[in-house]
């Protein structure tokens, strides 16, 4: 086994950190979902107003990905890590894919859920399960990142 740095260790850190940060809005929208969807009309307008200023949950993600980028950059001659570790890259897209095909639609077709389109149920449902969606892929990235770390110690103890 190839020896790596403390700087290989810091940058698995941050992956971590960034990967738990980052889920944790996405398990926020999950927790709510059954409540919210069920809103009449003004009521979920008037709760959707709580995500004012969430776009700059975006350097989170930026820190999240540049971190799994690096890492999978760093592990890739170790395929006990590096496959995990590009699985919750992968996962981290697809995550993204799933807001701005979804989630960002409905913001810019309710102008941030301030204008009530006449398809604004359509739009909650689409914005809600997208939330949902991107959580568990966020989820499941985290188990992956998580399973590298356990196999690159396993791999230490050789």
């Amino acid at each position: 086994m190839r020896r790596h740095s403390s700087g290989y260790d810091i940058l698995f850190f941050i992956a971590i950190f960034a990967s738990v940060i980052a889920l944790s809005g996405g398990l926020a929208h999950v927790y709510e979902l059954p409540r919210k969807i069920a809103l009449p009309r003004d009521a979920y307008f008037t709760v959707q107003q709580i995500y004012a200023g969430w776009n700059l949950f975006g350097a989170v993600l930026a820190v999240q990905s540049l971190s799994l980028a690096l890492l999978a950059k760093s592990s890739f001659r170790e395929h006990y890590v590096f496959r995990p570790v590009l699985a919750a890259l992968i996962l981290l897209l697809l995550a993204q894919a799933l807001f701005w095909l979804f989630t960002y639609p409905a913001n810019v077709a309710t102008h941030n859920w301030t204008q009530i389109p006449a398809d604004w149920e359509t739009l909650r449902h689409q914005w809600e399960y997208s939330h949902a969606g991107g959580a568990i892929c966020q989820l499941l990235g985290l188990c992956c990142l998580i399973g590298a770390l356990f196999a690159r110690v396993r791999a230490a103890g050789r």
